[in-house]
């Protein structure tokens, strides 16, 4: 059965659906109930009459048949079906590489001639100007037409045409427009390389947005101190910071994997701040936004690691030592449909545009929450670090390096130490100490003793006896103090008598001392037994009896 014709009314609704409100072909043909092809085809007829959708509004429907339907187009029949089939896949002549919006009112009139009245651009250096960050076709157009001023050129809608076909001959990978120095793309490759004592060696992968320009490093695992390792060695191998990096979602290096609102952790964040970048992680289960490094990964398979194959490695620094020259031919090895290489890419569009490095190379990092104790230290790996003695009782955020203890108070630094890992012991800075503490900085384990003795013999005495108890005696000078500070508040004869009392049940701790004062047992008087005397009787014959 025939198809029945479609209406004009519907015709010219299509035509306001897709050319006024500017609707895409699938919108207008869902909104409308037909087909996307159907939308396509009255589309390219409108075209190539020229019509726009205010001449279309002020015709008949007759007006607008007679137009659209017996119309001579200027272009052959199947220059429109090529065009409708474009059209149709969404490549329209509405937007250029650069998201430009620009009306494409002239129909390709077959392939991109070879030769002829037309001066052809240099498609390839296009595709690479396109790369610099603020290059938009339109201003390439402007500069070949003022270079051809006197030659026949295309006009803009032709020129962004002719660049979109060659455009496609490219690798799919290489029709996404990076700018320069903006993205590094990193991530591990799936296999890895065997070593001599059965460990497998990781292989850290990363390539520049723009230029393709790739970095291999081989690492013992795949943890954060590895992907950390990884992107550090990516920057000073490029000598320079790029703005964004771009890893998929891996737990090391992602804390919260939210499609909206990523947020990495927080080593990986103080490696961002360090070199003054980004780290922007693709979507969950999105393999497209990282297209540059799934490439790279496949290139560095193909053309290192299976070089490597056959060899035996001791170790991870041994594996290094392979990439590098391989790595080196690699990044040198000119491109098969582009000029270049992707060093001199590199070296001619994306080093100019990233940042210098920092003096210093990075250093991995540890984020540890501690709170300040009332002697103003804190824990760090059972060592004692000081910090300004009014930031007691806070939580501060301890950044653990290699050498290095640093303490931050709302992300501001307010202690750096030297790390020791010595237990136990205390690390301590002068001008963290209050004005009473430096007073009594020179104290002695005798200076306690002496102060206890001026109280009372048993109080002096279980001072001696708590200090004794430690291999350090600084490490009960707190409890020896807390222990003659109870005199402010029960009086010296009391505590005396409290001592005395500890001393004869075998303690020396001051919570016990504490404990007899506050239940009031030193004010219990101590009962005492008389001695037993055997009293006169008749039946006792007495010492005198035996002489």
């Amino acid at each position: 059965m025939p198809t029945q014709p479609m209406k004009m009314r519907m015709i010219k609704e299509a035509l306001r659906y897709k050319l006024e409100l500017g609707h895409s072909l699938e919108r207008t043909a869902r909104a409308l109930n037909i087909s996307k092809g159907v939308v396509a085809k009255y589309v390219t007829l409108a075209k190539a009459a020229a019509l726009d959708w205010a001449q279309i509004a002020a015709m008949t429907e007759l007006e607008l048949q007679t137009r659209l339907l017996h119309v001579k187009p200027k272009a052959s029949p199947s220059a429109i079906e090529r065009a409708a089939a474009q059209v149709c896949n969404g490549s329209n002549g509405s937007d250029d590489a650069n998201g430009s919006n620009t009306r494409d009112d002239t129909l390709c009139e077959g392939p991109i001639p070879s030769s002829g009245p037309f001066v052809q651009p240099d498609y390839a250096q296009m595709h690479r100007e396109l790369s610099r960050k603020g290059m938009t076709l339109m201003l390439l157009w402007q500069e070949h037409q003022a270079n051809h001023l006197h030659e026949r050129t295309h006009q803009y809608s032709q020129y962004c045409e002719n660049y979109r076909r060659w455009a496609k001959t490219l690798k799919r990978s290489m029709r996404q427009v990076h700018k320069a120095g903006e993205k590094l793309f990193v991530d591990f490759a799936g296999p890895t390389i065997g070593m001599s004592d059965g460990r497998r060696a990781h292989i850290f992968v990363s390539s520049v947005g723009a230029s393709g320009y790739t970095f291999a490093l081989a690492t013992p695992a795949e943890k954060t101190a590895d992907w950390i390792e990884g992107m550090t060695g990516a920057l000073h191998y490029m000598g320079c910071v790029c703005a964004l990096i771009v890893p998929d979602n891996p737990r090391a290096v992602i804390a919260v994997p939210d499609r909206y609102e990523p947020r990495v952790n927080d080593s990986v964040l103080d490696f961002a701040s360090h070199y003054g970048l980004t780290v922007l992680p693709a979507r969950p289960l999105s393999p497209q936004d990282k297209a540059k490094a799934e490439s790279a990964v496949q290139v560095v398979e193909r053309w290192i690691m299976a070089r490597l194959r056959r060899r035996v490695f001791a170790s991870v620094a041994e594996v290094n030592r392979a990439i590098a020259p391989l790595l080196t031919d690699l990044n040198a090895r000119p491109f098969q449909k582009l000029p270049g290489s992707r060093l001199s890419v590199f070296t001619e569009v994306d080093a100019p545009a990233m940042q210098a490095l920092p003096q210093q190379r990075y250093e991995m990092a540890s984020f540890k929450t501690v709170r300040v104790h009332i002697d103003y230290h804190v824990e760090v790996d059972r060592h004692y670090y000081s910090v300004p003695h009014p930031l007691v009782g806070q939580s501060l955020d301890a950044r653990i390096t290699k050498n290095c203890i640093e303490l931050l108070y709302r992300s501001q630094r307010v202690a750096a130490h030297a790390r020791s890992d010595k237990a136990g012991h205390f690390t301590t800075v002068d001008a963290h100490m209050p004005a009473a503490h430096l007073a009594h900085r020179d104290w002695s384990p005798q200076r306690l003793i002496d102060w206890g003795l001026s109280i009372g013999v048993a109080t002096g005495g279980l001072i001696q006896k708590l200090l004794e108890q430690f291999k350090h005696p600084e490490q009960g000078y707190r409890s020896c103090l807390g222990l003659l500070g109870l005199s402010k508040r029960y009086g010296k004869d009391r505590l005396e008598a409290a001592c005395a009392l500890a001393l004869s049940l075998g303690t020396c701790r001051y919570r016990h001392v504490k404990d007899i004062l506050a239940s009031g047992r030193d004010r219990v008087l101590p009962t005492v037994t008389q001695q037993w005397v055997s009293p006169a009787h008749d039946h006792v014959r007495g010492a005198g009896y035996y002489q």
